[in-house]
């Protein structure tokens, strides 16, 4: 059994994380929380039988406590990760902490750095290294399938709905008050290329622009909120009462982040009222709504990755193209496609996932945590270095957006630290 501390219980950390020791009982329990969020706070302490004397508003009197259990989970905000994961590492915790690390390279560095002083394991929430998709094409590749890896495409389709809600509406809006969105979003995609290509990045460029959502394109007659009579509810696929209805609305599964009890009235008056009931054109949101990102890996491998908000599912598709074979994904058909180039080969793989988020990587990553927790750090499957990596590429890809330079990784870092 294995024992936990909550740190942050936002949708991630009690809906996704804290979720397995629910589903689990015999493997996981959570034994302290520290929310701000009252409501949220008591919810978490409810479900998981946690004493008023373990839930806390604020986590330094929690940490106060010393090391009560095997492991802390950091869910906090994406500005206010790294004091509590430091501290936490300090006590003798294995940390599992959300990503992305910090929006900051210097913050990643510092927190990377204090879990190699530490002696324990910092786990980020890199859940696509833990997914069954991607863990078989890691070991096709690994068996040498399609020969030496030359070139990556991948892509990552955000679905228009969801930028709506986390990405336009939502906490991430504004790279200001959270990160850039290829950080945010796409360090999932970041640490994947780089661990499906197994070799160092040196070199990053990157153009994208936030393009359609801003004021401009506001439809004529558009009022500042959904439900200030808008004329175009009808025939605005943002309009909120469209994305979160509960019978038959695209993103039902928001809901409890629009209002935690997640009822009809709840919903509705928080659309009235609140962030998620705002026009989408009429936001103070500046991140991009499309990116791409090339990437020059040691021994000249290449990687290509798309990050679009404007398709109707969440989707990751790839493209692995070797000296002997090629392998294409769809993440979200759960399907792999492989051709041998010298016998002509075609191999249909279906793969097997278990009900849980971004196609079962919530519960591997859980499962994976748990046995680097079980193992005093001998697993780990993803190293604080290695997702250090992943987050330098985002950031770097951030900056050549911005300066219209490629930016060298090596020399990105030093600078950074």
């Amino acid at each position: 059994m294995v024992s936990a501390i909550l740190i942050g219980a936002g949708q991630r950390g009690m809906d996704a994380y804290a979720a397995y020791a629910l589903q689990y009982p015999q493997r996981f329990r959570v034994v302290a929380v520290a929310e701000p969020d009252e409501a949220r706070r008591t919810a978490m302490a409810r479900s998981h039988k946690i004493p008023p004397e373990r839930c806390f508003a604020d986590w330094r009197p929690l940490l106060a406590l010393g090391k009560i259990a095997d492991c802390a989970m950091v869910c906090t905000q994406d500005r206010y990760h790294v004091e509590p994961a430091e501290a936490a590492l300090k006590l003798g915790y294995h940390v599992l902490c959300e990503k992305p690390m910090h929006p900051e390279a210097d913050q990643c560095i510092r927190l990377a750095e204090a879990a190699k002083a530490s002696g324990k394991t910092l786990t980020i929430c890199h859940v696509l290294r833990y997914s069954p998709f991607f863990t078989k094409i890691k070991e096709l590749l690994d068996q040498g399938r399609i020969g030496q890896l030359m070139a990556v495409q991948h892509i990552e389709g955000v679905a228009f709905w969801h930028q709506a809600h986390s990405f336009v509406r939502g906490n991430w809006r504004n790279s200001r008050e959270s990160s850039p969105m290829i950080l945010q979003k796409s360090c999932h995609d970041m640490d994947i290329l780089l661990w499906l290509v197994g070799k160092h990045c040196q070199s990053v460029s990157s153009y994208g622009s936030l393009t359609h959502f801003r004021p401009e394109n506001a439809p004529p007659g558009s009022t500042e909120r959904c439900y200030d009579g808008c004329p175009h509810t009808g025939d605005c696929p943002y309009f909120c009462g469209k994305i979160y209805e509960e019978d038959g609305g695209i993103a039902p599964g928001f809901r409890r982040v629009v209002a935690l009890d997640g009822t009809a009235e709840a919903v509705a008056e928080a659309l009235r009222t609140g962030p998620y009931g705002r026009c989408v054109y009429r936001c103070d949101n500046d991140v991009v709504d499309h990116q791409v990102v090339n990437l020059l890996f040691e021994g000249g491998v290449t990687a290509s990755f798309t990050m679009c908000a404007f398709t109707y599912h969440c989707s990751r598709t790839i493209n692995l193209m070797g000296t002997r074979g090629q392998i294409l994904g769809d993440m979200e058909k759960n399907q792999i496609t492989l051709w041998d180039f010298l016998t002509g080969n075609r191999e249909e793989i279906t793969i097997k996932t278990p009900k849980s988020g971004h196609s079962g990587s919530d519960t591997g990553l859980m499962e994976g945590f748990l046995r680097t927790v079980e193992t005093d750090g001998a697993f780990q499957r993803s190293s604080a270095e290695m997702s250090l990596e992943s987050h330098l590429m985002a950031l770097a890809a951030e900056e050549s957006r911005l300066t219209g330079k490629t930016v060298n990784l090596q020399a990105f870092r030093s600078r950074m630290a």
